[in-house]
């Protein structure tokens, strides 16, 4: 199968998706009614659809048949990863996701509800008690960075900051690098939760800047590995 003919079914089965209307876990047609719909070989199906299920745009359940995959940016996370790890680009994703962060911090100023306000205090208390124990709190930053943007209802923003997360975490973890002043890190996530109490949209996105500085010193000891 031509890379051609490969890519044009591929946008034949997300066409399908698309027009039905299909969610994720719902069940596509077998591979025989696909196989009649579009005129392609079985092979070509299948190749096909081990090229979406990459993608998490399909899920293969052998024995059971395919869905529609979660839609999940896991994948992007893997390449960005394995870029990080292979050219030593993590400053070129720190940049990316801190340009995504103040832009999203300013919108957040002016709409986040005092719940979540109660639920970001309780994280950093968290955060603080680990640092000050001598521990880790990668599992509260990760939750922190995801309540922060709650409010903005965006499933897409949310994944997208996962990703960026989980890429840096991983890195710096395959590298043994960790934070060299934790407790600064908790002042400074601290600082953000203030400014958004009070309303400040141009002091969040200061406090914001401030909390990427730190991450700039661990992308620098990246580099140097």
């Amino acid at each position: 199968m031509t890379a051609g003919l490969g890519q044009a079914i591929r946008d034949e089965i997300t066409g399908l998706i698309l027009s039905r209307g299909l969610r994720p876990g719902d069940p596509l047609p077998t591979e025989s009614e696909l196989v009649e719909t579009f005129g392609v070989s079985r092979n070509s199906i299948r190749e096909a659809l081990k090229a979406l299920q990459a993608l998490d745009i399909v899920e293969i359940r052998h024995g059971h048949g395919t869905y529609v995959g979660n839609l999940s940016l896991a994948h992007f996370a893997d390449g960005l990863t394995f870029r990080a790890l292979q050219v030593r680009s993590m400053a070129e994703i720190v940049e990316v996701r801190e340009a995504l962060e103040n832009a999203l911090i300013r919108r957040v100023a002016a709409i986040v509800p005092d719940a979540d306000l109660a639920a970001l205090d309780d994280i950093t208390h968290k955060m603080d008690e680990r640092a000050k124990a001598g521990g880790t709190f990668a599992d509260e930053d990760r939750e922190f960075h995801e309540l922060l943007y709650r409010s903005l209802d965006n499933s897409l923003v949310t994944q997208l900051l996962q990703a960026f997360w989980d890429v840096f975490h991983r890195v710096g973890h395959s590298l043994g690098v960790t934070d060299p002043d934790p407790v600064q890190t908790v002042r400074r996530h601290r600082a953000i939760v203030a400014a958004l109490r009070d309303r400040d949209v141009d002091r969040a996105e200061r406090a914001m800047t401030e909390h990427f500085r730190n991450l700039d010193f661990r992308v620098a000891q990246i580099r140097s590995r």
